[in-house]
């Protein structure tokens, strides 16, 4: 199975800060990418994985603490390429703010720069003050523009393929550095796109980065099955990734693809430790930390969600709630009442936190009210369980590999890594060592021809 490790400095889950040993300082995310990047390659996982957020604002510091202040993308696998050896390194990029020459310039030089590792996420649309960050009209920066996407990505193929493999000849004797016939200008121009080329820089070591594309909707599914090597989507059940799976790749075909692709990749936020007890005790402390309106002066910030409530609680479960104390017991005679929204609620926390209405360790308001704050589809375990979630899905066809986002860095990562990883590998799932040098090779990607050489040849047939 394909697994990736999405860096996110403050954890993954937006109490995963205040846990004991926690990174909480984004001063120091060069320390902690440097040993989390080390981790991962260790582990022989498939790449690391950076997301993207164009704007902040102090509503994050409550939604989503990760997002306040980040290292761009394109920049921490640049600086990862000289610190690691093996390891894919992916960045995400906005079409709909990026410059298409620059960004075939920095992606081409970075997999060259770390010999074939690098791979792209390209993202659409954004938030209104991200649009107002890059210049724009931010009653118009919300809406993703797939059209834009496609068009740039087939403009940075293009570009990346300016230099056939072969084109410089370094001829000493002759003084012939290159063979002018094997650099081709792009020339692509679309309602989005108008680039002429050719790239300063030689092809990249994979001649195309792996294109990553994640969403589920209908046009985003349409931009996957065209264009991405890797589809990225989060979905509730094993029936439905299947499903969804299967239409996505039957969809490619239709494009002319091989079977098989794009591959299919999911989120997965594993709480796992030595034992089952240690795993919920961890989890346990991850819903205890969630701020929520309990009448501190915290709880009156004007950013504050306003889901955190016992008020917002009564809504979910369809019965008022009165005004308990947050760390009271829910009684039995009340959760009987609670609607079928408050019965899924209950069973999700009773399966993570190993709690039971009226039990020895009793359900309490806050571990409601927390789990409905933060919705984080945790897999609570021991490394056995863990594994067993990722080898149904897996063997289940539903998806191709998994995303590990940690909670907090860096011991619950250290965590998945040691205790996760080596039971997939016991279990013939996961690699013992890398066996090719790029990304493409690690996820079993072939290299693509050269499109320009590819399109004089069947101009030539044709002729």
């Amino acid at each position: 199975m394909i697994l990736g490790a999405v860096f996110r400095g403050l954890g993954a889950h937006p109490a995963g800060w205040r846990h004991p040993g926690a990174h909480r300082d984004p001063l120091r995310d060069a320390a902690v990418l440097k040993r989390t990047a080390r981790t991962a390659e260790a582990a022989k996982l498939d790449y690391l994985f950076f997301g993207e957020w164009l704007a902040t604002g102090p509503d994050l510091e409550f939604r989503d603490p990760d997002l306040l202040a980040r290292i761009d993308p394109v920049s921490s696998i640049a600086f990862l390429a000289g610190l690691t050896k093996r390891i894919g390194l992916i960045a995400t990029v906005n079409t709909a703010f990026a410059d298409l020459y620059t960004l075939a310039r920095q992606t081409a030089s970075i997999d060259r720069l770390s010999e074939g590792r690098a791979g792209l996420n390209v993202v659409t649309g954004a938030d209104p003050r991200a649009a107002g960050n890059h210049g724009r009209d931010g009653r118009d920066g919300t809406e993703p523009n797939y059209d834009q996407a496609s068009e740039i990505v087939r403009a940075l193929r293009l570009l990346w393929d300016s230099w056939e493999d072969d084109a410089f000849v370094h001829d000493a004797r002759s003084g012939r550095l290159i063979d002018p016939g094997k650099l081709h200008r792009t020339d692509a121009v679309g309602e989005h796109v108008r680039v002429t080329g050719p790239l300063n820089v030689a092809r990249p070591v994979q001649g195309h980065l792996p294109i990553v594309h994640a969403g589920t909707s209908s046009r985003s599914r349409l931009l996957a099955a065209e264009l991405a090597d890797l589809s990225l989507v989060a979905l509730p059940t094993v029936e439905q990734a299947v499903l969804f799976r299967a239409e996505l790749q039957q969809q490619a075909l239709a494009f002319g693809r091989e079977r098989g692709h794009p591959l299919v990749v999911t989120p997965v936020l594993p709480v796992v430790a030595a034992t089952t007890a240690e795993a919920r005790a961890v989890y346990d402390e991850l819903l205890r930390l969630v701020p929520l309106d309990d009448g501190s002066p915290l709880a009156q910030s004007p950013d504050f969600p306003a889901n955190r409530s016992i008020r917002a609680l009564s809504t979910v479960v369809g019965v008022p709630l009165g005004t308990p104390d947050l760390d009271d017991a829910v009684p039995l005679r009340v959760t009987r009442r609670f609607s079928d929204g408050g019965q899924r609620l209950l069973e999700s926390v009773a399966t993570r936190t190993g709690r039971r209405v009226e039990g020895e360790r009793a359900i309490t308001y806050r571990h409601l009210l927390a789990s409905h704050a933060v919705p984080a589809t945790a897999v609570v375990g021991s490394a056995r369980e863990v594994a067993d979630h990722l080898d149904g899905w897996f063997t289940d066809g539903a998806v191709d590999g998994f995303n590990v986002l940690s909670p907090f860095l860096g011991a619950q990562f250290e965590a998945f890594t040691g205790l996760v990883v080596p039971e997939l590998q016991r279990r013939g799932l996961f690699r013992t060592e890398y066996e090719g040098r790029t990304l493409r090779d690690h996820l079993g990607l072939e290299r693509p021809q050269n499109v320009h050489v590819v399109e004089a040849r069947e101009v030539g047939r044709s002729a």
